[in-house]
Parts: C-alpha cells; structure tokens; sequence
C-alpha cells in the first residue's frame, strides 16, 4: 500500500483532483459548529466545497442510540455511511471544513477513519479558509458518488468513562484537554446549555488552536508541536488520551502527536459533557467552585 500522508497541502490536493494523480481519490467535506456558531454547515456545503466533494455528517455517521452528541458509531454503520459516499478500503480519503480556524471538525473524521482501520486518509492543511485563500476553485455542484464497499478494521483507540474515572487513581495514561483555558479553568461557560465548565482531574489543557498557525491557518511544524508536548510534560512514549467538550478537537491532539510520531493515541468519546453529567461534584475541578488541584 502506498504511503498516504496524514496531512496534505492545498496545493498537493488541487493537482490531485486536476490530474487524478492520486489513484482513488475521495475528498469530504467535514465541517461542524458549535451551538454558539450560527452557521449552517450543510448550507454552506450545497453553496459552495470543494470540486467533487462529499458532504460527512459528523451526527448522523455516530451512535444514534446514544444520549450524547456524535459518539462513535458501531461499525458496521461507519462501513454503510461511508461506503453511500463512495469510499472504499483502498479509497484516498481526503477530509476537510470551512471553520475559521482552518481545521476544526476534519481531525475528527480523520481520527474517525483510522479508528476504523483505514490508513488511508489525509486532513487538508489549513481547511476549506486556506484553500480559497490561495484562489482554488470550488463548486456548489451536487456530489454523484458511486456506493462503494467498505469493511471496517475497528482498533481498541476509544475510551469511556469508566476508564477515565479508573485513571484518576491507576495514572495508566496522560489525559489531554484541548478546550480554551477559560473553559478548562471554568472561568468561561461551556457552550451548551445546563453543564458548567471546568475539568477532570489530572488532565492537562492544551487548546487546539495552540497547535495551528495563527496566520496561515495550518499546523504548526514537528519541531514546534514537540516542543507544545514537552512543555507541557507530555511525554509521546507513554500512552495518551485526549478530550475535550464531545470529542471533537479532542483529535487535534491525536493529529499533532501523530505528525509527532505517535500515531496510537485515544480519545475519551463522551469527553467533558460525559464526565459532568455523571462524575461526583468531588471530581469537577473549577475556579466556580473554588476547587483546584
């Protein structure tokens, strides 16, 4: 199998579609607000993506039985989602959104992929902002996918909440948050009604965007990603976790440390929604309560 790299430039991606350079090719369309962002990403896919894109829900390829917002779905229902877009096993699969962050949602869809045992997938460097920043073209064509086969090689990457509540005495891994340091701290408010924030005990906060360029939108290098780890005593040798609000730019982690060389780390699905609604008051760590560790 060729090798694929985990992040492309948007350079590299128009030449690909151009020349079909890259074999199989699949490009997703991944974008997903918050509650707090009036933005309608579906919308704004239908104006306007990227040539022959696919739209991906983030909630509806989840686990729809679920009380919290797109968990991981089975299997079996991640092979039928992405099979309808018309990615299969050998499929290129190249994933993207339209925040203004340039990569918001897409580490999802990407860790989401490799989850599922597919290697072959890519996050477009800088987003959908980056892309038309440089004047490539983009379409409000609608997408014609041929349904494809698709056959899921699930990998043990997924943590609950019962793992987490374990590693608050075990310390079996490092728990990475990449929400806002106000959020963390609980100084901010959670984004979504009826949770305070805050955070679990013993986690480490890390805020996603720490990780991009401020300017062009993209990730930061090896070397300055290394540098954000080791500042902040993470060590890549021993097993890591991330999480954040839903699990979202939880994978902003993932990514950066894979871009690092790491390419195993998990996330903790259910993340800070989970853990307040269930957690003991004792285990909220918030500046609201006057409770730090």
């Amino acid at each position: 199998m060729a090798w694929v790299r985990s992040v492309v430039s948007a350079a590299w991606l128009a030449e690909a579609i151009r020349t079909a350079k890259a074999g199989t090719l699949r490009v997703l369309d991944c974008s997903w607000y918050l509650p707090t962002v009036p933005r309608n990403a579906r919308k704004e896919f239908e104006e306007q993506h990227i040539p022959g894109a696919a739209y991906f829900n983030l909630d509806e390829c989840s686990d729809l039985s679920s009380s919290y917002e797109h968990m991981m779905p089975p299997a079996e229902h991640f092979g039928r989602y992405v099979g309808s877009l018309g990615i299969a096993s050998r499929t290129h699969v190249v994933v993207y959104d339209a925040s203004d962050w340039g990569m918001f949602s897409s580490p999802r869809v990407w860790w989401m992929f490799r989850v599922f045992g597919h290697s072959r997938v890519s996050v477009l460097d800088g987003g959908l902002k980056h892309w038309c920043r440089q004047g490539l073209p983009v379409s409000a064509e609608p997408p014609q996918p041929s349904p494809a086969g698709f056959e899921p090689q699930p990998r043990d990457w997924v943590k609950n909440y019962e793992q987490v509540l374990h590693n608050l005495d075990s310390r079996e891994f490092q728990l990475v948050d990449a929400r806002s340091s106000g959020r963390f701290q609980g100084s901010e408010p959670e984004p979504r009604p009826g949770y305070d924030s805050g955070h679990i005990p013993g986690s480490i906060n890390i805020p996603f965007n720490n990780l991009l360029e401020s300017e062009t939108l993209k990730f930061k290098s090896e070397k300055e990603l290394n540098s954000i780890f080791t500042e902040h005593d993470i060590d890549l040798s021993k097993p890591l976790v991330g999480t954040c609000g839903t699990g979202v730019t939880a994978c902003h982690i993932a990514l950066a440390a894979y871009l690092c060389g790491k390419e195993d780390v998990m996330i903790y699905d259910g993340a800070w929604v989970e853990w307040f609604t269930r957690a003991d008051p004792s285990y909220i760590i918030s500046v609201k309560n006057e409770k730090t560790e």
